[in-house]
């Protein structure tokens, strides 16, 4: 007879979740307070960023997880480690296409060991496809923070000196097993100027904040699931230098479009070399190295043979934007004027329902708040100033 299936993994039969707590009405019954509420919240982060800072624009950074019993808890839906994975396949899509000149790998650690399942790598898909491997593994045993640090500084260390080294570590566990003393390990982190992060899943350990402390880092404890993401999001943004980090011009070889091989001959392609799938290791486009002439079907890659940053432009203003970001937009309110023009959105082109609105800087323009929300979480230039220039040029 085959065995029972265990009734507490069936989501109804769990724990309730009061998701009706995060909306609160006004005194009048209206749910429009806490709506803006949760729409100006990303626009007052906006103004706490500090202006004039030098950013670590290529980075290397690691993401250890914790795979050990306690990621099995079920107090984050369907479990923390379940929960980690799906918050962490949004954050490597973000990060990549944030900062696509950077690297990021990723460490697993539990039965008091580590192991590094994914290399730094600038590659979307292949962190992507890690994570599969740690969607089907098991949590057993306790994590050990030293070994996976120590892990992580062995490929950071070689790291070159105009690089920024990263380490987030996502913790679950309230217990490390270490064979040697940590302290000696953080000091060594200290030294070679890796800064070191930590998200705690339960609370708040001495070790952890000591180890925030010491490499610059910093350290949250999560409430819920949204508070989880928006802890992890913050990592998108590039860190402040450190005072010592090297400036130095960095080689890259820029491509404007796809090349397709002449005479539509098949060639090798320098991404697959390792692929055991036939046929794949072969294809008739892609980018061809300047230097060496080598083939990739993707960018940004580093390139095998010479070592040269291979990159587009589109990937260069999507990291330049971190260092030049578009200034905020003024509130106006309309409810006094009468012009036509200043009725709607330059964005959007819809009717203004609200009395305050945003006020572009530079071209005047005005844009309602969803669109300011875009402007400045996701396009990161405004279409006003932007259709300016095409027109003072002539395109």
């Amino acid at each position: 007879m085959a065995e029972e299936e265990d009734p507490s993994s069936y989501r109804w039969e769990t724990e309730y979740e009061k998701t009706w707590e995060s909306i609160h009405e006004d005194e009048q019954g209206l749910l429009q307070g806490s709506v803006e509420e949760i729409l100006h919240r990303n626009k007052r982060l906006r103004l706490q960023k500090k202006k004039n800072i030098r950013l670590g624009m290529m980075r290397h950074l690691f993401v250890i997880v914790d795979l050990s019993e306690a990621m099995a808890v079920q107090d984050l839906k369907p479990t923390r480690h379940l929960c980690t994975i799906k918050i962490l396949e949004d954050f490597i899509g973000e990060f990549f296409d944030q900062n696509p000149i950077s690297q990021l790998g990723i460490i697993i650690t539990r039965s008091k060991r580590a192991e590094i399942l994914m290399e730094l790598s600038g590659n979307a898909k292949h962190c992507m496809a890690g994570l599969k491997d740690i969607a089907d593994a098991v949590c057993v045993g306790e994590p050990s923070l030293q070994n996976s640090l120590e892990l992580a500084a062995q490929t950071l260390k070689h790291m070159p000196g105009h690089t920024s080294r990263e380490v987030v570590i996502i913790l679950g566990s309230l217990t490390t097993c270490d064979p040697s003393d940590i302290c000696s390990t953080i000091e060594t982190l200290k030294s070679q100027k890796i800064r070191c992060s930590v998200i705690g899943l339960a609370a708040e350990l001495r070790i952890c904040k000591a180890l925030v402390q010491a490499t610059e880092g910093t350290y949250h404890i999560i409430l819920d699931e949204h508070h989880y993401k928006e802890i992890l999001y913050n990592h998108i943004s590039p860190p402040p230098a450190s005072g010592i980090t090297e400036s130095s011009l960095v080689r890259m070889g820029e491509f404007s479009s796809h090349v397709s091989d002449a005479e539509g001959k098949s060639s090798l392609c320098n991404c697959h070399l390792d692929s055991k799938v036939p046929g794949e290791k072969f294809g008739i486009g892609g980018y061809f190295c300047p230097q060496c002439h080598s083939k990739y079907c993707e960018l940004p890659v580093e390139c095998k043979a010479c070592g040269l940053n291979l990159v587009s432009a589109p990937h260069l203003a999507r990291s330049y934007h971190h260092l030049f970001p578009l200034e905020n937009f003024k509130e106006v309110n309309i409810n006094n004027r009468t012009d036509s023009e200043l009725r709607y959105c330059c964005g959007c082109q819809a009717l203004f329902t609200e009395q305050t609105v945003y006020r572009c800087t530079q071209c005047q323009q005005l844009f309602c708040l969803e669109c300011d929300l875009f402007i400045h979480d996701t396009l990161h230039t405004c279409p006003g100033c932007s259709s300016s220039r095409n027109f003072n040029m002539g395109i």
